[in-house]
């Protein structure tokens, strides 16, 4: 691991709630770029190699935000790394639907790194604009995330969603927490 990479995991080691830092309130300066990618299909890269611990991911995934100007950066209270990414950060790799077929029915998402979010006026499901990512996603939704963040439904996530799909007045979508949400 690079010099870089140990020292961002150690200025997080031993935080109280590491999966929810308050990155939001962290405004350093920039210290430069990292050499991270994160691919289309949530895969991280750093020097061109996969970062294999799912533990490490989740950790820099956990100090990740989007900025106004349209780049990501991991973000600890003293340091600040642009970072480049393909399409989306993340990756609904499963979800679920509470009271399905109801009213009340609530969809929950799973992402690649074990975080769940439900979706509705905090988290609402979108087709990404073409011009905001570098790899078109063939009107795949995603689900607007905390940090100007967003998480991009698998392919396999997305087929299982589609059945799931009903045809109303305003098209074909899925209701959630109340509101309904197109589905392409």
């Amino acid at each position: 691991m690079s010099e870089r990479l140990e020292g961002l995991s150690k200025q997080l080691e031993g935080r109280k709630d590491p999966s929810n830092p308050p990155v939001h309130l962290w405004h350093p300066p920039l210290s430069g770029d990292i050499d991270i990618l994160i691919l289309r299909d949530g895969t991280w890269l750093h020097e061109g190699r996969p970062i294999e611990r799912a533990s490490l991911v989740c950790l820099f995934a956990s100090i990740l935000r989007r900025e106004d100007d349209g780049n990501y950066y991991l973000v600890t209270p003293v340091e600040k790394w642009r970072l480049r990414v393909e399409c989306l950060p993340l990756v609904i790799v499963d979800f679920s639907l509470e009271e399905a077929g109801t009213a009340q029915q609530r969809l929950h998402v799973h992402t690649n790194t074990g975080r769940e979010y439900e979706v509705g006026e905090a988290h609402p499901l979108f087709i990404p604009d073409a011009d905001s990512v570098e790899i078109p996603v063939e009107g795949i939704p995603a689900v607007a995330l905390d940090n100007g963040l967003a998480a991009l439904f698998s392919r396999a996530a997305w087929y299982r969603l589609v059945e799931l799909g009903e045809d109303s007045e305003q098209g074909f979508g899925l209701l959630s927490q109340g509101s309904f949400y197109m589905l392409g």
